[in-house]
């Protein structure tokens, strides 16, 4: 139980409080510090009597480019989640660093040789990505009772291969003693995981490749498009590497420039659609304190030292959203939802299912996690914290769009449902709006068009750019519009948006 009176801000996307409150709580860890060691066990059998899965042996790759890191691959047992397709889970391994990343891979339930392959991440920072895969856009979906699952026929792997990935390390079924806390950095371990798949599976290597995620993911996307354009230029005939063919990045309600968003939060609180949560003596309280936050998080873009941004991060949250999760009662990934007391649940009756059931020995075994995760949570705090203290949280990952645009030629759709108070469609539309980039003036210009009669979208001339709002939805999209959310989608990555 997270206590409310010393981190009232717990988060599946934006865990963030004022970092004196955060520096007196005793936060969970996903997994023990332990000395480096590489699994190359045969079938590794479920222990006790829960044993009701079992996944083949791992095999170890290395990639010349990266030797200090390894992927130990396994085939999980298809049985636990869509027995149909191809699959693979297994580890990253930086040997250098005793840092150890989950990832889980599926195949397309359509045409695995021609569709594109799809990378997807979820937030916190220190959130797992089987939240997304268990609960939003995965093969399978945890069933009500939280003691098994059930075919999800929305899936995004109906017509994509995808790969949920559990980083930084000390995320989810990822452990280590290392140390990750800025995107940057985890961005970097992300593109070499990314070469040593490619070296495993060079089939994949050709197809187009999209970067998807949401929440916090709204900084790592845009770092991780920026290392893997990079690599792709320093890429050369003598070099062992592989170009990746990056298409696009997919943003849904993620946090990607602070200095707008923030801007914002008075507004979905106090004027939404879904009508206001505070009384107007509070709205007024949060726009004047804006200004004050504004001018730190300048001070952050401007010098990024954590000194700068740990201060903004401080200021803001304590000022914009403080007031609602003390004040309004609702919940802050879905405001029509009614929430008393935001604890480890975060306002999701189905997460602490999900933690217990990825906590299982059974369940472990058959995904091949390691004996050194004693405890899979579905958000490290501890994670989060890290993040904070660098000041990752306010810098503007907002820079790298308009080179991945314009340079890159990197395709970028954002995302959003607009029932979400944390990261809200308004102000990510309004961050969209402010970019500057080339076509920008167009980009102002366009219409809002009806979508699909759940939504409305703005697409720039040459379709390069989009902003998507989802009515009826709240932080994840894929779990309140499965339907739909498929069908944009699919319309983004084959075309048809």
């Amino acid at each position: 139980m997270l206590a409310r009176n010393t981190f009232s801000l717990p988060t599946k996307l934006f865990l963030s409080y004022v970092l004196a409150t955060v520096l007196t709580f005793q936060y969970c860890q996903a997994a023990t510090t332990s000395p480096f060691h590489i699994e190359t066990h045969g079938n590794s059998q479920p222990s006790s009597n829960n044993a009701e899965f079992s996944p083949k042996s791992f095999l170890s790759v290395s990639h010349p480019s990266f030797p200090s890191y390894l992927i130990r691959l396994t085939e999980p047992d298809i049985e636990l989640c869509d027995p149909n397709v191809k699959q693979f889970s297994g580890y990253l391994d930086s040997v250098d660093n005793d840092k150890h990343f989950f990832f889980w891979f599926f195949e397309s339930r359509n045409n695995p040789a021609k569709d594109p392959l799809v990378l997807w991440l979820n937030g916190g920072p220190g959130c797992s990505s089987l939240t997304g895969l268990f609960l939003e856009l995965g093969p399978c979906q945890l069933n009500d009772y939280g003691n098994g699952t059930i075919h999800n026929p929305y899936s995004w792997n109906n017509n994509a291969s995808i790969i949920f990935l559990d980083q930084p390390i000390n995320v989810g079924y990822s452990y280590g003693s290392g140390d990750i806390s800025d995107s940057e950095s985890a961005a970097q371990d992300v593109y070499a995981f990314l070469q040593l798949f490619f070296e495993r599976f060079p089939n994949y290597s050709d197809l187009d490749f999209h970067v998807a995620g949401e929440s916090y993911a709204g900084h790592y996307i845009p770092a991780i498009g920026t290392e893997v354009t990079k690599g792709n230029r320093a890429t050369s005939t003598e070099s062992s590497t592989v170009p990746i063919n990056l298409k696009s990045l997919m943003i849904g309600n993620g946090l990607t420039d602070p200095y707008v968003q923030y801007g914002y939060y008075k507004d979905m609180a106090c004027n939404s659609t879904y009508g206001a949560v505070l009384d107007p003596s509070t709205c007024n309280k949060m726009e004047r304190a804006y200004p004050e936050c504004q001018q730190r998080i300048e001070a952050c873009y401007e010098d990024p030292v954590p000194k700068k941004c740990v201060a903004a991060s401080s200021i803001c949250n304590n000022a914009l959203l403080e007031p609602f999760y003390e004040l309004s009662g609702k919940n802050p990934y879905d405001i029509r939802k009614e929430c008393a007391v935001i604890d480890e649940s975060l306002c999701d009756d189905k997460l602490g299912l999900l933690q217990d059931y990825l906590n299982r020995i059974d369940v472990k075994s058959a995904v091949g996690s390691s004996r050194y995760v004693n405890s899979y949570v579905n958000c490290n705090l501890q994670v989060n914290y890290m993040f904070q203290l660098t000041g990752d949280w306010m810098r503007p990952y907002v820079n790298h769009i308009p080179r991945l645009l314009d340079e890159d030629k990197v395709k970028i759709l954002i995302y959003a449902g607009d029932a979400d108070f944390i990261c809200n469609w308004i102000g990510n539309k309004a961050w969209t709006l402010e970019l500057e980039w080339s076509d920008r003036d167009a980009w102002r210009q366009a219409e809002d068009v009806e979508w699909n009669e759940v939504g409305e979208v703005r697409k720039s001339p040459d379709g390069r750019f989009a902003f998507l709002r989802v009515f009826n939805a709240g932080h994840m999209v894929p779990q309140d519009q499965p339907a739909h959310s498929l069908k944009f989608f699919n319309g983004w990555i084959h075309g048809g948006l």
